[in-house]
């Protein structure tokens, strides 16, 4: 038997590795990112057992680099950096200055040349998008003033991080020369930095958004993910062979062009969980570069790098915070959440070795610390309110950010407010905008109830944007699609359309996201109803019990049945369908306000309710 090649069981064995190790550190309460560190250890060459091909990793990693990019790009948002560019550019831009600086002074003091030790100092500046949103997320202060200016943050860095990853092959490339030839050299990245942004924002922003258009009309999920990893493979190809940058660049830009289209959930939805699995990879291949025996022969950088990245760095930033005269509870969140590096580390790491610029023993201890504190960061964060709580104990600083804080407060209660518009009661998503979609977007409108609708199909979402509705597009079975809808703030969920390919997941989701939104389902066949009420559906309509009704009653109006027959007989053919009915069948919407009634002059069709014997919900009226 041919002995399996050895891409399968670097494959199989990185990845069986992370799946096990991440899943245990999730349960653990950890980043999931510390399990996928630490499989690449247990899969590397310093460690006994199964050995992965370090050198075929590397290179699956590169284009978990070049997804890991285009997500940045995908959610780039310029107007979340401008709503708070007083605090997170002059801040992020101090912080990291000076936390490369501290990192330049560390390399030197071990003896490190002095390119060396500035490529350790970038990479330990950066902190982890994914570890600090997760962070804020777990403590529900994502959307409060220490979200939004983490938020904006993260942007900056992001910029920094891809700027850096331009000008690596320019500093770092050993071509020699004075300072007059490295400031040539600049100038010349600079000139085709500013040529692959003008080919890629102006030319790809014309033909990408096309492309997707075409492709997304063939209603082919295959073929629309198969287009967004094409287009961010091409132009980070495209980048790096026709204008001589860095590919990271080049799908950064790939995903701002995609992000500003009215593609970019669909994308982020259906296209890049492939970008997870070769982040995988990636965080594998920095593990596997880990000697374990290294935190006995040189225990010291690994503390001075902690010292940095825990103690220098949110001390830099709380100082920065506070000087631009923000609040003492806003500075200390901002310090602690980012006392940690993660993935941006790993990426400027990961070229510095390239051009031999970061010697091996720092690759180490960049991997120690960032465990470390990957694994910590949860709990540091916890300290934030005792630590503002002994910092407002002094007057002078409490006086000092006391009307700064009023008048954070009354901003965050404005944008609140205007958020908030909308009583949840008065909010529905309705799932499909078929002639059923359509109709009940109609009655809930004439009552009072604001619909978003979701939908698949472009020219529908286009059509219903310019006649004033709030249209979605993308999947319904995705929980970004249906987060994007609001179904977290939304009374009612309507599932209309009769293509859904999996409604019992979408019923699964809506209840995730929000447990008290109450569910009203279609379905084409009576057996498919069992399904969605235990998938959480408060109604559920099958096409086919509708239409025996609907004929049933035709039938005995042409055999002249009395109004009372026909209500005694539909009675008897909706139970041999679905069911005894409970005797008050749950409130499904709110009373519409200042009416009496719905403006309504047709009786609406009778939901189908639970099964009898299902236990009652408890749910208050919606």
């Amino acid at each position: 038997m041919d002995h399996p090649p050895e891409l399968i069981m670097t494959l199989a064995g990185a990845l069986s590795a992370a799946l096990g190790l991440g899943y245990l550190t999730q349960r653990l309460g950890l980043s999931p990112i510390v399990g996928y560190l630490l499989a690449g250890i247990a899969v590397g060459g310093y460690t006994p057992g199964f050995k992965a091909d370090t050198e075929i990793a590397q290179q699956l990693s590169e284009i978990g680099v070049i997804l890991l990019m285009f997500g940045v790009g995908l959610h780039f948002q310029v107007d979340e950096l401008l709503a708070v560019r007083r605090v997170a550019v002059p801040g992020a831009v101090f912080q990291i200055a000076t936390a490369a600086a501290l990192g330049t002074v560390v390399g030197l003091s071990f003896g490190w040349p002095a390119k060396s030790a500035v490529a350790f100092g970038l990479c330990v500046s950066v902190a982890s998008t994914v570890v600090l949103t997760r962070v804020l997320g777990d403590r529900n202060e994502l959307h409060t003033p220490l979200g939004h200016v983490a938020v904006g943050w993260l942007i900056v860095q992001d910029i920094y991080a891809v700027f850096i990853l331009v000008l690596m092959p320019v500093l770092f490339g050993g071509s020699g020369g004075g300072a007059g030839a490295v400031a040539g050299l600049v100038a010349l990245a600079a000139l085709k930095i500013a040529g692959v942004v003008a080919a890629v924002l102006v030319v790809g922003g014309r033909v990408i958004p096309w492309l997707l258009r075409h492709v997304a009309e063939t209603h082919s999920r295959e073929l629309f993910t198969l287009t967004v990893l094409v287009v961010a493979l091409g132009i980070a190809l495209g980048s790096a062979l026709l204008f001589g940058v860095s590919m990271p660049l080049g799908a950064f830009l790939a995903g701002m062009v995609v992000g500003r289209s009215e593609f970019s959930l669909r994308a982020a939805t259906d296209a890049l969980p492939m970008r997870d699995a070769f982040a995988v990879l990636f965080f594998d291949s920095v593990g596997m570069l880990f000697d374990p025996a290294f935190l006995l022969r040189s225990p010291q950088l690994v503390a001075a790098a902690l010292a940095i990245v825990v103690v220098g760095t949110p001390v830099v930033t709380a100082v920065a915070v506070l000087i631009l005269g923000r609040p003492v509870r806003l500075a200390v969140g901002m310090g602690l959440a980012l006392s940690q590096i993660g993935e941006f580390s790993f990426l400027v790491a990961t070229v510095a070795r390239k051009f031999e610029a970061l010697p091996a023993e720092a690759m180490h201890a960049l991997v120690a610390v960032a465990i470390v504190t990957i694994s910590l960061n949860p709990l540091v964060y916890r300290l934030a309110d005792p630590l503002t709580n002994r910092l407002n104990r002094w007057r002078w600083l409490a006086r000092r950010t006391a009307v700064r804080a009023r008048l954070e407060r009354i901003r965050a209660a404005t944008a609140r407010a205007a958020d908030d518009s909308i009583d949840p009661r008065f909010r529905a998503v309705v799932v499909g905008y078929g002639p059923v979609g359509r109709t009940l977007v109609r009655l809930l409108r004439e009552n009072g109830i604001e619909p978003t609708v979701v939908e698949m199909n472009l020219e529908t979402i286009r059509t219903l944007r310019a006649e004033g509705y709030r249209a979605i597009y993308g999947d319904a079975s995705h929980a970004e699609t249906l987060t994007e809808a609001g179904v977290r703030n939304a009374a009612s969920i309507f599932l209309t359309a009769s293509s859904l390919a999996a409604p019992g997941e979408v019923v699964r989701l809506a209840r995730e996201l929000n447990p008290d939104v109450r569910v009203l389902a279609r379905t084409t066949y009576l057996r498919e109803r069992p399904d969605l009420f235990k998938a959480g559906a408060d109604a559920v309509f099958a096409a086919e019990g509708e239409i025996a009704l609907a004929m049933s009653e035709s039938v005995l109006r042409e055999l002249g049945a009395s109004p009372d027959q026909i209500d005694r007989e539909r009675e008897r053919v909706r139970e041999e369908l679905f069911g005894t009915l409970p005797q008050s069948a749950p409130t499904l919407l709110p009373q519409p306000p200042n009416q009496e009634k719905p403006r309504t002059t047709e009786e609406p069709p009778a939901a189908t309710a639970r099964p009898a014997g299902a236990e009652p919900d408890g749910k208050p009226p919606v």
